[in-house]
């Protein structure tokens, strides 16, 4: 079966490395999250990724500490760091060869952030991982996910969550939540849909970007969604 997609960004959330734990990172959890990674690497698909800090810190809950929304922001971006080198040094105990590059300059941990860098280590078979967000304030690592694919020429943006994709109310409080297989641009931002914030939508309907929202939880979903099997949900 031929590869749908051959290079893909694919976007996690701080809280994913979190497993079942409540705070932090759980090794177990990213050590298995590694290993599906690897698996989709190892076919051939050129892989990027955007994680976010939650885990650690988010800067929506430092504003309701009372810290200015950039400061708190700039501390999300640090956590997103931290996240990106411990993804970096679970895939390379799997010999997977990855690249941190971060959008705020800090040299002696990571790369900083060029386009054209970035392109040379996806086409040199290196894994990348964009860290600090886009380095500005009052941006999520949503849009940074869909800035970075948009940029890198991704062939698809995966969002991965906890759930099986896209549905229309949340399925975490309702029962009879519906799961949406297939959903344009407009309809997630004007029904307001949760898939990713509007800024990033709005970017990915601009670039022509298509959405996989899939559970990160079951093994196997990202080999079948890179082979075009239907999984989870589609944003196009």
């Amino acid at each position: 079966m031929p590869l749908v997609y051959k290079r893909i960004l694919l976007k996690l959330s701080g809280e994913a490395l979190m497993g079942d734990q409540d705070y932090g990172i759980d090794p177990l959890f990213v050590s298995e999250l590694c290993d599906e990674i690897k698996d989709v690497y190892d076919i051939g698909v050129q892989i990027a990724i955007v994680i976010g800090g939650g885990n650690i810190f988010r800067g929506i809950k430092g504003t309701e500490m009372g810290l200015d929304r950039a400061t708190a922001d700039y501390m999300g971006m640090l956590a997103t760091v931290m996240n990106a080198l411990a993804l970096q040094d679970a895939l390379e105990k799997k010999d997977v060869p990855t690249r941190v590059m971060s959008a705020i300059e800090m040299r002696q941990i990571a790369e900083p952030y060029i386009r054209r860098r970035a392109i040379r280590h996806l086409e040199k078979g290196r894994i990348v991982i964009f860290a600090a967000g886009t380095g500005s304030p009052f941006f999520t690592t949503d849009t940074t996910g869909a800035l970075r694919a948009a940029e890198i020429k991704a062939d698809l943006l995966l969002k991965a969550t906890k759930v099986d994709g896209v549905y229309d109310k949340d399925p975490m409080k309702h029962s009879d939540a519906k799961l949406l297989k297939e959903i344009s641009y407009l309809d997630a931002i004007n029904k307001n849909l949760k898939v990713m914030d509007h800024t990033a939508l709005t970017l990915c309907m601009e670039n022509k970007l298509p959405i996989a929202v899939f559970n990160i939880k079951k093994k196997g979903n990202l080999r079948k969604i890179v082979f075009g099997e239907d999984v989870g949900s589609i944003v196009r």
